[in-house]
């Protein structure tokens, strides 16, 4: 049935968009995540108003794996049938993203990093998607028993094979990220993009990580920015009733210590007193790293959708209140 979808006008005049490493490809501060909110436990209408909206704020790009749902496969095929309708006329305006190195099919060939799961991975979305070609195309974990260069030589290959545009990679450590961008290099394929988990509850890749992104020319995109929901306003008084602490795999009742618990109403107070709510507060701080490029959100409502991308419009984080950040973290 055609689609009476018409993108907002206005889409592009408030999105400060940034650049991705050292290419001509820019995103939204703010990337819209199809990790946990797509699939069959949500109805299509709802992640469709999600999406087109995303889209009439200006959120360009959209993010999936193969594996993402439940079950797996399924954001990209709900994703896939927005795209074939609602946006259809919109497509080379929009980026699209997806990974593969998690466990997708039973038997050897259907997790981690070899080259057959990987082009294998990578056509089977496609085919969910309904596209041609993703703009970019991630391994999404390291593989300790495979050569990296076989890994990485499968994402050059979807690049010369014309199924992707860009290359990335995710959950790598500084070691890995920097041979992992000598072998692209080599290619003629660089690295434009690395997609850690990164938020004030989980600043691993302080370790290194962050700077071996900005050495190699690339860009850092992060992913659970809100701790899976910790540094947003939901659990300060307890925990909600159907909400994620429940209901998902990621987050459970147990993490909710009273330490966390502190801590996020500590920094809901220097939330409060810029007049943003936490989660705001929590998006701006990731995105102060020049390297970080944009910040994946997901969204179970356009209602969250809107206050979240409210964190762009807010006043820069100054020294002060960077400190106590950090005090309230310690």
């Amino acid at each position: 049935m055609p689609s009476d979808y018409v993108a907002d006008s206005a889409r592009y005049d408030s999105m400060p968009y940034r650049r991705a490493g050292r290419s001509g490809l820019q995103l939204p501060p703010l990337s819209l995540g199809l990790w946990q909110n797509f699939g069959t436990a949500r109805s299509y209408d709802t992640q469709r108003a999600i999406v087109l909206r995303a889209f009439d704020l200006g959120v360009t790009h959209f993010d999936l794996a193969n594996n993402y749902g439940p079950p797996p496969g399924a954001a990209e095929e709900f994703f896939g049938r927005i795209l074939a309708t609602d946006l259809r006329a919109y497509r080379d305006e929009i980026v699209v993203s997806t990974k593969a190195g998690y466990l997708m099919w039973p038997g050897p060939y259907g997790d981690f990093g070899s080259r057959k799961y990987l082009l294998s991975s990578l056509d089977q979305s496609l085919k969910r998607l309904g596209l041609d070609y993703v703009d970019v195309f991630y391994h999404h974990r390291p593989d300790p028993q495979t050569p990296l260069e076989e890994s990485m030589g499968a994402l050059a290959t979807s690049v010369a094979q014309g199924k992707t545009l860009y290359t990335g990679v995710s959950n790598y450590d500084p070691a890995q990220t920097e041979a992992a961008a000598a072998l692209l290099a080599a290619s003629g394929t660089p690295l434009l993009l690395h997609q850690p988990r990164y938020s004030m509850f989980d600043r691993h890749v302080e370790d290194g990580t962050l700077e071996a992104v900005e050495r190699v020319g690339a860009s850092a995109i992060v992913f659970s920015p809100l701790a899976q929901g910790m540094l947003t306003d939901r659990y300060l008084n307890g925990v909600p009733e159907g909400s994620r602490a429940v209901t998902s795999l990621f987050l459970h009742e147990s993490d909710l210590t009273e330490d966390v618990l502190a801590k996020a109403r500590a920094l809901n107070e220097i939330a409060a007193g810029r007049g943003q709510s936490l989660a705001q507060l929590a998006l701006q701080w990731v995105l102060r790293e020049p390297v970080v490029v944009s910040a994946i959100i997901g969204a179970s409502s356009v209602a969250q959708l809107e206050q979240n991308l409210g964190a762009l419009h807010a006043a820069p984080l100054t020294q002060d209140e960077l400190a106590a950040i950090d005090r309230a973290l310690a």
